[in-house]
């Protein structure tokens, strides 16, 4: 039997949207009809509703991440916004923060938050961007997040970048690192060398 994106989303607990988010990312399938409207197979959605349930059960956490000390006020922006957008939709949820490059695999909540996925204390990972969690690597956790049953939340999409525009912010990112270790972070070498990049990535 097949229904209906209304009926479907009634079924599952959930709003239209966000059954056609899951459908966009693969996670959930359905037919159309000649006329194009979405039906859904009712035995999917119950394995689906399984699913769901288990999740809901487990806390929403959201990540914030800058790179350096200096960042200090924009991560206070990143959190203000998390708890507002988690507030909105009604979730109970956790803040996790970091301070430490994009890069670093070994930071303390980027640890604690693996942890929890991997042992399904989460459900639900928010983020304002899809970079604030790494820089390289994000695709790895987010498979750990599908194979979990997380539902991965990015509040800010954004247009595609380039790829000139992607590369030019990972070689930022490679320089950024690797001159804070050689000259130090709070250096004034280093802050003009960083200076000096940010310049020449803006102008490519």
């Amino acid at each position: 039997m097949k229904v209906s994106i209304g009926k479907a989303a009634e079924v599952l607990g959930v709003s239209c949207h966000t059954l056609r988010r899951w459908e966009g990312s693969g996670k959930l399938l359905c037919d159309r009809t000649a006329t194009g409207h979405r039906r859904y197979d009712v035995s999917r959605l119950m394995n689906q509703k399984t699913v769901v349930t288990e999740s809901s059960n487990r806390k929403t956490c959201a990540y914030a991440r800058v790179s350096s000390q200096d960042q200090k006020e924009d991560l206070t922006g990143q959190i203000q916004m998390l708890e507002m957008f988690c507030a909105a939709h009604g979730w109970s949820y956790e803040v996790i923060s970091d301070i430490g490059s994009g890069m670093n695999y070994k930071k303390r909540g980027l640890k604690r938050l693996l942890d929890g996925i991997d042992q399904q204390q989460i459900g639900r990972l928010v983020l304002t961007h899809k970079d604030r969690l790494l820089r390289f690597g994000s695709e790895l956790i987010f498979g750990l997040c599908e194979a979990r049953n997380v539902q991965i939340v990015i509040m800010n999409q954004g247009s595609e970048a380039t790829f000139e525009e992607e590369l030019a912010k990972d070689v930022l990112e490679i320089i950024t690192v690797f001159s804070a270790r050689l000259y130090g972070s709070r250096s004034h070498k280093n802050k003009k060398l960083i200076n000096d990049l940010q310049a020449a990535v803006t102008n490519v």
